[in-house]
């Protein structure tokens, strides 16, 4: 595996340890905390960043209506439907449940940008609702922890996330990805400000280190480290090699909530898994070119 190979393989695998990171968060704070939080310390990241590799850029005001539309799909409903599942569901059945990020990303292609979805397309799209199915099936059995409610909001929180991928597609170029996301994540904040600030005095609680340290992290690595970390590796890898490690998110997502939070690997949830990698897989591995 080369460099770019091994950033694109670290921002997904990053990406995906922050579910159950986010589950363990989701526990012991108020959702809005956590989000008003991780936006603050990323735009405390970003800014100098900002200033040092792109300067000071005042986008446009079609640019900045493009930000806000990111920041109120890709971090508000992704963060609050996300941390609200992962209340009510396992870390695990999140995890893969996200694996449906390509699929709903290219009926959203196909519906909003008017994009043709070749078969293969399709067919992921199929093996994605099998999987999707198999969680249900999960659900319907006797297993703990998970809730059907809890995944619904997973899968809106992949809705958020799809619309944010959409309208980044729709700007892709327009301005510096550092200074596109510090005002992503400025407006971000600003918007969770009035739900967050309420719930303040629950800030106390980042007193234990455990907890402040898994703020820090989820804040660090899922808003900047992942973020670099994936567009450093599109430098120098075609976007079709780059989708296929997006592989390593559910994979990712699923052993931290096996081995760090005891969460239990069914039948179903393997079933759900498989056709779900699968989906991704066949959404992202590039095609084949005649000669």
């Amino acid at each position: 595996m080369n460099a770019a190979h091994a950033q694109l393989a670290a921002s997904m695998i990053l990406v995906g340890a922050n579910v159950a990171v986010a589950k363990a968060l989701a526990d012991a704070l108020p959702v809005s905390l956590i989000i008003g939080l991780r936006c603050l310390l990323a735009c405390a990241v970003l800014l100098p960043l900002v200033l040092w590799r792109d300067g000071a850029v005042l986008p446009g005001r079609r640019a900045l209506a493009n930000l806000l539309l990111q920041a109120v799909f890709g971090t508000v409903l992704y963060n609050v439907a996300l941390l609200a599942g992962l209340r009510l569901t396992t870390a695990l059945e999140g995890g893969i449940i996200l694996a449906t990020l390509p699929a709903v990303v290219a009926l959203g292609s196909a519906a909003w940008l008017r994009e043709h979805i070749p078969q293969r397309g399709w067919a992921a799209v199929a093996l994605a609702a099998g999987g999707m199915a198999a969680i249900v099936l999960a659900r319907s059995g006797a297993g703990e922890g998970g809730s059907l409610l809890g995944n619904a909001l997973v899968f809106l929180a992949v809705c958020g996330e799809a619309a944010y991928v959409l309208l980044a597609k729709r700007a892709a170029g327009t301005l510096p990805l550092l200074t596109a996301t510090l005002w992503m994540q400025v407006f971000s904040a600003a918007l969770v400000l009035p739900a967050w600030l309420p719930e303040a005095g629950t800030i106390a609680r980042l007193a234990d280190p455990v907890l402040l340290a898994l703020l820090l992290f989820h804040a660090l690595t899922a808003s900047v480290l992942a973020l670099l970390l994936w567009y450093g590796g599109l430098r120098r890898a075609p976007a079709g090699i780059a989708g296929v490690f997006t592989a390593f998110l559910p994979a990712t997502a699923a052993a931290c909530a096996i081995l760090f939070l005891g969460e239990a690997l069914t039948t179903a949830h393997a079933l759900g898994f498989a056709l779900l990698l699968a989906s991704m897989l066949l959404a992202t591995w590039p095609s084949r070119r005649r000669a």
